[in-house]
Formats: C-alpha cells, sequence, structure tokens
C-alpha cells in the first residue's frame, strides 16, 4: 500500500492541480525521482474503475502509474465508453498520454463497468435493452472481475475513481428518496460491491484505494443529492472493509480526499 498510496500523493500534492495538468497537456517532462518519491511499479497491474477522459483523477492515476511502469487496466461507464474508445482510437488523447520518459501511457485494456450493478442477473431488463446499454455485454461488476480474471489471471492494485448523484444539483432538502439511494448505491455501495469481487483476485499485499470528498464533513452548497452524504458513507465503509478485507485477503484499503477539481463530471454541476 506504502507505494500505492505515495504514488496517489504525488499525483495529487506534489505539485498545484492547474499545474500538473497543465503539465501533462503540454506534454513536459515531469520526473518521477525528482519528486522524492521513487516508485517502482513494474510487473504490477492495476485496475481503474471510473475513467472516460483525461479530465479526471481517474486519467492522472493512471499515467502516474503508467510511468511507474505498471499495467494499466481501466473500467469505463457503459454509456460514455463508445466515446472514450473513439476518442482513444482517433487519437484525441495523444498529448494527455505523453509519459516523463516520453514514451505513450499503454493501456492494456479498457472493460465497460457499470458498478451499480453486482451481476448480470442484477441488471434490470429494461436498461440491458436500452439504447446506451443493448450493444454492450459483460458489464456488471462480477463480469468484469472474471474478464480480467480470464485475460490476466491477478492484479495487484484496485482504484475507485467513480460517483453518481443523478440530483446532485438539488439541495438536499429537495432531494427524492430515488435520488439519494441512487446516490449511494453508485458512489458508496460500489466500493463495497468491487472490493468483495476484486479481493479475491488481488494478490497478497495488494491495495484498494477510492477518492472522497471533503463534503463528507463540511456542508459545500451546490454538492447535493445525497452526494455529501455518499462520500460520508465511503469513507466509513472504508474503515471496516480494512478491517475485514484485511484479514480476509491480505490487501488494504485506503481513501484520499484529493481536493475539487473540475473534471467534466464536476463541471455539470
Amino acid at each position: 500500500m506504502r507505494q500505492l498510496f505515495a504514488l496517489l500523493l504525488w499525483v495529487v500534492t506534489n505539485e498545484s492541480l492547474r499545474t500538473q495538468f497543465q503539465t501533462a497537456r503540454t506534454g513536459a517532462r515531469i520526473s518521477m525521482m525528482s519528486s522524492g518519491l521513487p516508485i517502482d511499479l513494474q510487473g504490477k497491474t492495476v485496475f481503474i474503475g471510473g475513467v472516460a477522459d483525461s479530465s479526471g483523477y481517474g486519467w492522472a492515476i493512471a499515467k502516474a502509474c503508467a510511468a511507474a511502469g505498471a499495467k494499466i487496466l481501466l473500467g469505463t461507464w457503459p454509456p460514455v465508453l463508445p466515446m472514450f474508445q473513439m476518442g482513444l482510437e482517433r487519437g484525441q488523447f495523444v498529448e494527455d498520454m505523453k509519459l516523463p520518459s516520453g514514451e505513450d501511457m499503454v493501456i492494456s485494456k479498457v472493460y465497460p463497468l457499470d458498478a451499480t450493478f453486482d451481476t448480470k442477473e442484477l441488471v434490470p431488463e429494461e436498461v440491458a435493452k436500452s439504447k446506451r446499454y443493448r450493444q454492450l455485454s459483460g458489464y456488471s461488476v462480477q463480469e468484469v472481475v472474471d474478464q480480467i480474471q480470464a485475460d490476466y489471471g491477478t492484479i495487484d492494485y484496485m482504484v475507485h475513481s467513480l460517483a453518481n448523484g443523478p440530483e446532485v444539483t438539488k439541495a438536499l432538502l429537495d432531494t427524492s428518496r430515488d435520488g439519494y439511494l441512487k446516490a449511494s448505491s453508485a458512489s458508496a455501495y460500489s466500493l463495497i460491491s468491487m472490493v468483495s469481487r476484486f479481493a479475491p483476485i488481488m494478490n497478497p499485499g495488494g491495495s484498494v484505494v477510492s477518492l472522497t470528498y471533503m463534503a463528507s464533513e463540511k456542508v459545500i452548497p451546490g454538492y447535493g443529492g445525497g452526494m455529501s452524504s455518499a462520500k460520508a458513507a465511503l469513507e466509513s465503509d472504508t474503515r471496516v472493509l480494512a478491517f475485514e478485507a484485511g484479514r480476509k485477503y491480505g490487501i488494504r484499503v485506503n481513501t484520499i480526499s484529493a481536493g475539487p477539481l473540475a473534471s467534466r463530471a464536476a463541471k455539470a454541476i
């Protein structure tokens, strides 16, 4: 865990986020060694759930892990997967894929992932047959785990970089029960589901890291729809999962609050 946690800290604290992302976009060379955190992830495999473009934390974490030598696997929400894949194929992210070494980040595989569904059987028929899902399959958490196991055997690290609150722009007073529960399902319970299902294919000593937000502790106007409650639940669940998964599987579970970022999802609020 020390390696991955140090790496994530390097991503989010070594320089200001603005500078970090600007340099990534211009292709400027950043030395991992000069950061004071020489990290070697050669031979390690990282799965990062919740990457759909190059503007969010998930992409930055993937890029930093790739720079340290890790094999990168991504999980992308089905409704935006075609757009993301098209962007990769058309070279839309060419500049954003440049590593400090001058090489390009290699994404070994992108899996469709909807972490609100634990298994295939729990996907409602209306969802499976909807326009955004009918061309895809294997996107429940367990199906993704099974595919990764078939493709790569085991992984070392899993990053939970996903959240969704359909009523996030509403004040908590105006949030419906359905909107509140959906925010909790996608943003908090998804971690429980992913840890319980990914842990059996993680190597001993592996780590899980999720991303939280200070709205779990403080009132952040505009961050509504039950998302503040979901982040509080995520933090509480992390402590329990660290206790349980640590003893059962020999892995560690942590969450970090990296601060606000003007990602595509955040700009939609």
